[in-house]
């Protein structure tokens, strides 16, 4: 089938919009922490799933020492402390413009690559960079006519900025412990990690009896299976078959249409009014993802 790897980059994209979308409202009902932790279980099972059919075995257990170690510390970078301030910035800032802000990760990753990797980085990479920077910088400062109430609207912003960086950070540290093993059952190191962080955390605080009170709302565990299908479990499926039928740049360029694709559906879904500067600056911060990941 030609432009298969096309096709699944824009599936891939669609994937990030539905798993925004039902994590979103999912953590308005039980909480962002709660939603972390939940969808967390949820991508095991799938990934274990999955994993018993391509590679006749459930756990990774045939990876190296090396391996372990770098994609737990990117499992608990990437899932732990990314996620957890990415899905809390989609209850105060709202998922389109959490959405938008994970735009900076890229460029963040650019960076991080270069530091830690040694990889090149260009006049036109730091073009891309600039116009992505500028993109989220306007559709943030945008604001509609009518003002939804949204009193952590700062909080949320600094807590989406760390989450794309939490992102960008993970991503490397797979890259450096990931190298030709396979990418599900690296996936699954790193969920695992990030399980087991969250668990940490839930017994340091003592918010297990939110677990339960949150395994009880049918409609809440509704939204976080169909989140994690969509996110971990699917959306991470289909950029892998994006990745291996396209260049990797073109892949990774049309994934990162995803906050153009949101606006409609926060438009639909979630009736919310996005000013034109809202579309103008997602549209721009896309273009500097294009350049970034295409020259």
């Amino acid at each position: 089938m030609e432009r298969i790897g096309e096709l699944a980059a824009l599936a891939t994209a669609f994937c990030w919009v539905g798993s925004a979308l039902f994590f979103a409202a999912a953590g308005e009902r039980v909480g962002s922490l709660v939603v972390n932790l939940v969808r967390l279980v949820f991508a095991i099972v799938f990934l274990a799933a999955l994993t018993t059919l391509t590679r006749g075995q459930p756990l990774p257990l045939d990876a190296s020492a090396h391996a372990w170690a770098w994609l737990a510390l990117s499992g608990l970078v990437g899932f732990a402390f990314g996620d957890l301030c990415l899905f809390r910035a989609f209850i105060d800032l709202g998922p389109r413009l959490a959405t938008l802000v994970m735009s900076l990760a890229p460029p963040v990753a650019a960076v991080c690559g270069w530091w830690w990797l040694g990889e090149r980085l260009d006049a036109l990479d730091l073009v891309g960079m600039a116009l992505t920077l500028a993109g989220v910088a306007w559709a943030v400062v945008a604001r509609p006519k009518v003002v939804l109430p949204r009193p952590h609207r700062g909080r949320g912003l600094a807590l989406a900025v760390l989450g794309a960086i939490g992102q960008a950070v993970g991503l490397v540290l797979s890259k450096l412990g990931m190298g030709d093993y396979d990418p599900f059952a690296a996936t699954q190191i790193r969920v695992f990690a990030g399980t087991a962080g969250f668990a940490l955390l839930f017994t340091l605080v003592g918010r297990w009896g939110r677990v339960r009170s949150a395994l009880r709302d049918g409609a809440a565990m509704r939204q976080v299976a169909l989140g994690a299908v969509f996110g971990p479990f699917l959306g991470v499926g289909l950029s892998l078959v994006a990745v291996q039928n396209t260049e990797t740049g073109v892949a990774a360029s049309i994934m990162a249409t995803t906050p153009v694709l949101i606006i409609p559906f926060a438009v639909l879904a979630r009736k919310e009014e996005v000013p034109l500067g809202g579309v103008l600056g997602a549209l721009l911060a896309v273009a500097g993802v294009v350049i970034l990941m295409l020259w």
